[in-house]
């Protein structure tokens, strides 16, 4: 059985990954910030396939500890998807204090540390598929963006740099830029569902590029609304 880490599992793009690889026959291991996020993902998704912990992914201990945990109880990753990540609205000179150390270390940093301590494994079998999700934010500055947009940014270099890295070990690198998603980001907006990109949909797209031949790779995803940018 091949198996994927997920980070930031439990909800939204990355709780219908979570399904979409457990649907498709993958031992899951993913994780939430929260002991109430993951004891509703465990309730609602019953397999046992699925193990799901609870890390905070601004600490890099935290991470280290995770996933030398499950490398002992699962020592081949096959996929791992760098989805965990959080938005904090507001412009560089006006956010909140601590906003941007936040955002970098949970949306970029947590990726960085996640990918190091499985990279010498993939290594070793020359064979792995990393996606990093990024977002239109990668590259498209907008106000009341700040710390999110650079962090975004980073991740889109950090894929890009991975990539280059990584061809000769044959580990494929994907980095995936949605736009609007109906996820809690959104909540309050008081849009229609429908002026939104569905999770499933980021899910399926993923899926189709992990599962294309051995000799092919998708560097870079960009998924829009059909109406576009929700600006």
């Amino acid at each position: 059985m091949k198996a994927a880490l997920i980070t930031g599992g439990t909800k939204g793009i990355g709780r219908a990954l979570v399904s979409r690889f457990l649907d498709a026959g993958f031992r899951v291991f993913t994780c939430g910030s929260s002991f109430g996020s993951v004891e509703k993902l465990l309730a609602e998704i019953s397999s046992p396939h699925l193990e799901a912990a609870v890390v905070d992914m601004a600490e890099k201990q935290e991470i280290k500890n995770w996933i030398s945990n499950v490398l002992t109880e699962e020592p081949v990753i096959d996929v791992l998807i760098n989805n965990a990540g959080r938005f904090i609205p507001g412009s560089v000179g006006e956010e909140e204090d601590g906003a941007f150390e936040s955002m970098i270390a949970t949306n970029l940093a947590s990726a960085y540390h996640t990918t190091r301590a499985l990279l010498p494994g993939m290594k070793a079998r020359k064979k792995g598929h990393i996606f990093n999700i990024c977002s239109t934010a990668s590259i498209m500055a907008y106000t009341n963006g700040g710390s999110y947009c650079i962090s975004k940014f980073g991740l889109l270099g950090m894929s890009k740099v991975l990539r280059e890295e990584l061809k000769e070990s044959n580990i494929k690198v994907t980095a995936v830029l949605p736009g609007a998603t109906l996820t809690d980001s959104w909540a309050g907006s008081h849009l229609p569902e429908t002026r939104f990109m569905k999770p499933e949909d980021v899910a399926d797209i993923i899926w189709a590029t992990y599962s294309l031949s051995p000799s092919a790779v998708v560097e870079e995803i960009l998924l829009r609304p059909v109406l576009g940018d929700i600006v």
